[in-house]
């Protein structure tokens, strides 16, 4: 699903990343570690083409088949909205709008029918145990019935691959593992692959494999 191979990263003089090797499976929930400063937020930025490596004659990143270096700058955003979700540590939920409003974005940016996009955000609302919830605006909604949206959204578009930073690191402790296990049933139910950083021991342990970074380099894979 994802692999990458001989990924550097350099902030003017500064190596970040120092040639990191990865190959994700589908269906997969992996989780990233490391010290702060260990670079392990800038590769989940590269893998979620957030961000560009920087160029290397030995250099590859491949997303569910797609050499991402092929792609134009529209092809990118095309294949971004399509094919990855994203999971913030701070949900990042449009305050003006509602929680149903909120999960349709990336499917009416995708092109999805008012009517067809509804219907999905209302089902994965359902899903999630947040029914009852479909008109209230993040104001109105807990910590965790935030970042529950914020999932939602994540999943509108079903992509290959969702991405999280720190996704519990706002949260209580009950919401926290409430999100953790939900991570997992949601692997179960749609199949898709998780790529997790996070500080959160844990949400690590009970990934699939765990991945840890030193000084820009993956220690274990």
């Amino acid at each position: 699903m994802i692999f990458a191979k001989n990924i550097h990263k350099y902030y003017d003089q500064l190596h970040v990343l120092k040639g990191v090797d990865l190959d994700i499976k589908k269906g997969e929930v992996v989780s990233i570690v490391g010290a702060s400063g260990a670079g392990k937020t800038t590769l989940l930025q590269i893998l979620r083409t957030l961000d560009f490596l920087s160029k290397d004659s030995e250099s590859q990143l491949k997303i569910n088949g797609t050499d991402i270096a092929l792609l134009s700058e529209n092809s990118l955003a095309k294949f971004r909205n399509e094919q990855l979700g994203f999971i913030f540590q701070f949900h990042q939920l449009l305050p003006e709008f509602t929680a149903l409003e909120n999960v349709c974005i990336p499917a009416f940016i995708k092109g999805t029918s008012q009517k067809d996009a509804e219907t999905k955000a209302k089902e994965l609302l359902h899903f999630l145990g947040l029914e009852e919830r479909y008109n209230h605006k993040p104001n109105e909604l807990s910590g965790g019935e935030q970042q529950r949206v914020a999932v939602a959204r994540a999943l509108i578009n079903n992509p290959a691959v969702i991405f999280a930073d720190e996704p519990s690191g706002n949260l209580d402790s009950e919401s926290a593992e409430h999100l953790h296990k939900l991570f997992f049933k949601l692997r179960d139910r749609f199949g898709q692959t998780f790529v997790i950083v996070t500080h959160n021991h844990e949400l690590a342990d009970m990934a699939d494999r765990k991945i840890t970074m030193v000084d820009g380099l993956v220690k274990a894979n």
